[in-house]
């Protein structure tokens, strides 16, 4: 089945050997290879007289004009200087794609002469200066993507000319300026196309300098998914009637100076595929309306944070059963929260943090089983901690600090063994002892029960928790001994047990803890705390912690004895040292030697990472972050600050040939940028927790790694490969597409066109081809129908999905189809 689709591709794509002997292009090639800094992949090695120029690497030329390039595509290869002004020379150029280069300077200014040109792709390279005003004079422009550049000035305003832009990137730039009223000209396509659809359906202008007011006119622009304006200095209000569009998926308008009422969100009622809604950051007020309840059943994330938001949480949120994401802290939210948020199954972050909340909260809050963040911090909550909260078994980060709670901790809460960031219930007047399930936060890193009025003993079952660093139980009323059960937490850095009522002399493994601290190596490498303060009774121990000696009993032995047992004492602990600094010298000059070069090189060019930073990152290395094991090492899945995935390769250097590795990886993949390479982002090289040498490199986290949804390997996964496959090949778009971000993938960008809109998608080099009208619409029945099987193969649900049998079968019968309407066609000239 899968030779008969590519041999259809392949019948519709022009022939590369029809190129006639017309050498304009070539020459235009030739001078642009020549003009090319760096080819550190040797690319245009196939660039050379012994072939003709339609067959070199990344040209494919016209069928209808042969001798002619239709489209380039030199992505992801490493080029070098500035794009060659040559390139202007190709009349019948149609899509152009250079990014993820290094090419740097300006724009080449001769690009007007594209009268044919349809995409414009320069993302992700170093070019500088501003956007032409001639860009404006390109007809039949569908894309322009100039995203993560170095592009400053305005936006001129003739790109509101461009009256068949679809896609507009701008991201990650510095261009200052007003957003042109002139963009609202692009509304939709000509009457004569034969479609309603309007044209600009993606705005990217994320993290420059944009100023000014959103235009209402931009509402125009009726196709509209994506209106990516955050993180610039947009000001004024949002517009009103974004309604208008209809088919909008994201509204990203945080980190600006928007100032408006809530107003807007009504008109959103007529998005229906609205997925995300941001505008944190901004200086919006007024309280939340209960028009809310009208948006999309179908939203996924709202973020409200950080704004002048007051009154209360309407009860009709819980009408938006599908959010996984709600954030609206930092607000002047008040009262309590209502029961019906509950209804919020599929949440997984909530976060209320900073408000002025004062009602106890909801039992209903433990019907959220899916919840794996939830903050509620810095409110004014009151009374006990509900029993119910046991029941989101994949909560791993907890965070009730700060407000007025009472009672005891309860043990449900306590036995959440998913627990793995964060356990915080410090500053609120909880009693009782500390439950002994508390050993059951096996993979917890920080435990914070500091300033409530807990009593009774530490329990020994503490020491389950094997990963604790951080462990505050400081102004509490914890009484007897320091449990010995706290030397098994080997991996602590900060222990607090100030202002309690211990007694007895301080035990001695805290010595271990003292002398981590003061060799400064690894995870103590900033030291790491002990305190003690506030016990009256404790005396003895490390000298650092400055407590008086402990009263010992009167002893009959010599004075000789005590003479000689002091003097083997000292003798022993110099030797001791004496072995330490020895060690301590041999691994710091091998150190050296290693990673010398390494600072030098990374020191600018690369984010520094510690070993304490990927080892919280990855919780502590923790099984359950591991993508894989190679030769040289284990690979594991870290979130960086909370904000970028990445992949961290820790070095197995007991392995003959990791150390070289690790070396040879810096040098090669540090300097390279390629499309089959996976980006490198920094090293790590220092010692770990047991004083062993440690070395790692941290890759760009490569997603959608994986097409199918499932669990079990079964022949609904091969169907689901291969719909995307055959949606792959149509539409000449990958699955990992730039344009899809985070809103669409594959299957829903070609569900959405379907019927109606399917030859806006489809590759170029199937349709543009076509002989005459009627083979067009040959052309476009038989892609509808393939398109159809693609999307009914590559549902979500695998239990959905069309299976192979069927899938053969009706692909089967569309190529009959389309070959009796083609003898029918010319049976009938």
């Amino acid at each position: 089945m899968l030779n008969f689709a590519l041999l259809w591709w392949w019948s519709s794509i022009p022939s590369l050997g029809a190129c006639s002997q017309d050498q304009t292009d070539r020459l235009a090639l030739a001078f642009f290879k020549n003009d090319i800094d760096k080819d550190p992949f040797r690319v245009l090695s196939s660039w050379n007289d012994s072939t003709n120029h339609c067959e070199w690497q990344g040209v494919l030329c016209s069928k209808r004009h042969p001798g002619r390039v239709m489209i380039m595509v030199l992505q992801s290869n490493s080029f070098g200087g500035e794009i060659p002004s040559q390139i202007g020379n190709l009349f019948r150029l149609r899509n152009i794609d250079l990014s993820n280069n290094s090419f740097g300077g300006p724009i080449p200014s001769n690009l007007s002469r594209y009268s044919n040109l349809e995409s414009l792709n320069f993302v992700d390279n170093r070019l500088v200066g501003g956007i032409y005003s001639n860009l404006g004079s390109l007809p039949r422009l569908k894309k322009l993507a100039l995203a993560k550049n170095g592009l400053v000035g305005p936006i001129p305003p003739s790109i509101g000319n461009l009256l068949l832009l679809q896609h507009l990137t701008l991201t990650e730039n510095a261009f200052r300026g007003e957003i042109p009223e002139e963009l609202s000209r692009l509304e939709s396509f000509p009457s004569d196309i034969g479609t309603t659809l309007p044209f600009l359906y993606y705005l990217g202008g994320l993290n420059n300098m944009f100023t000014g007011i959103i235009p209402s006119s931009l509402t125009n622009t009726t196709s509209l998914r994506g209106l990516y304006l955050a993180n610039n200095n947009f000001h004024g209000p949002i517009p009103k009637n974004l309604g208008r569009l209809k088919g909008l998926y994201v509204i990203a308008l945080g980190l600006n100076r928007l100032q408006d009422d809530l107003s807007f969100i009504s008109s959103l009622a007529n998005c229906s595929n609205l997925g995300i809604l941001s505008v944190d950051a901004n200086s919006i007020h007024g309280s939340l309306p209960t028009s809310i309840s009208n948006l999309s059943t179908s939203i996924k994330q709202i973020s409200m944070s950080n704004n002048l938001i007051h009154g209360t949480i309407p009860s009709a949120f819980g009408n938006l059963f599908n959010l996984s994401y709600l954030s609206l802290k930092n607000n002047s939210l008040t009262d309590r929260l209502p029961d019906s948020i509950g209804a919020l199954y599929n949440l997984r972050l909530l976060s209320l943090s900073r408000n002025m909340f004062t009602v106890e909260r909801p039992p209903s809050i433990g019907n959220m089983t899916s919840l794996n963040r939830l903050f509620l911090q810095d409110n004014n909550f009151q009374g006990y901690i509900p029993q119910s909260l046991g029941n989101c078994k994949q909560i791993i980060e907890l965070e009730l600090s700060n407000n007025n709670l009472s009672g005891s901790i309860p043990v449900e809460i306590v036995g959440l063994y998913s627990l793995s960031i964060l356990f915080n219930l410090a500053h609120n007047n909880l009693s009782g002892s500390l439950p002994y399930q508390v050993g059951s936060l096996r993979s917890l890193e920080e435990l914070d029960l500091f300033y409530n009025r807990l009593t009774g003993l530490i329990p020994a079952s503490i020491s389950g928790c094997l990963r604790l660093a951080r462990l505050h139980l400081e102004t509490n009323s914890f009484h007897g001994q320091i449990p010995q059960a706290l030397s098994l937490l080997q991996r602590l850095e900060v222990l607090d047990l100030s202002n309690n009522n211990f007694s007895s002399p301080i035990p001695g493994f805290l010595t271990e803890f003292s002398l981590l601290k003061y060799l400064n190596i690894g995870v103590f490498l900033n030291a790491s705390v002990v305190s003690v303060s506030g016990n009256r009774e404790l005396c003895g121990g490390v000298p650092t912690l400055k407590l008086p000696l402990c009263k010992l009993p009167s002893s009959n032995k010599s004075s000789t004895i005590k003479a000689i047992i002091t003097f083997v004492v000292a003798i022993s602990l110099l030797c001791l040292a004496l072995l330490f600094l020895s060690i301590f010298y041999y691994r710091k000059k091998k150190q050296t030697r290693t990673t010398a070069w390494v600072s030098s090189s990374f020191k600018n060019q690369f984010m520094r990472i510690s070993y304490d930073e990927l080892l919280r990152a990855t919780d502590r290395f923790l099984e359950t972050n591991l993508i894989g094991k190679g030769r040289y090492g284990t690979v594991y899945m870290e979130i960086l600050e909370g904000i970028a995935i990445v992949a961290v390769k820790v070095l197995n250097l007991t392995q003959r040939g990791a150390a070289r590795s690790f070396v040879s990886g810096c040098q090669t993949l540090g300097t390279i940028r390629h499309r089959n390479l996976v980006k490198i982002l920094s090293v790590c090289s220092s010692v770990d927790i047991c004083g062993n040498d440690f070395k790692a490199l941290i890759y760009k986290f490569m997603a959608n790694g994986k097409y199918g949804i499932g669990h079990q390997v079964s022949t609904l996964g091969d169907a689901y490969s291969y719909g995307i496959l055959l949606l792959e090949m149509f539409t000449g778009k990958r699955p990992t597409e730039e344009a899809f971000g985070h809103c669409l993938n594959l299957h829903s960008f070609v569900q959405m066109a379907l019927p109606d809109r399917v030859m806006d998608i489809v590759d170029s080099r199937l349709w543009s081809e076509a002989g005459d009208r009627q083979q067009g619409m040959r052309i476009k029945d038989c892609i509808i129908s393939i398109f159809e099987v693609g999307v009914e193969c590559s549902i979500e649900s695998p239990l959905d999905r069309m299976d192979m049998t069927e899938a053969i079968r009706k692909l089967y019968s569309i190529k009959a189809s389309y070959e009796i309407k083609e003898r029918t066609d010319v049976w009938g000239n």
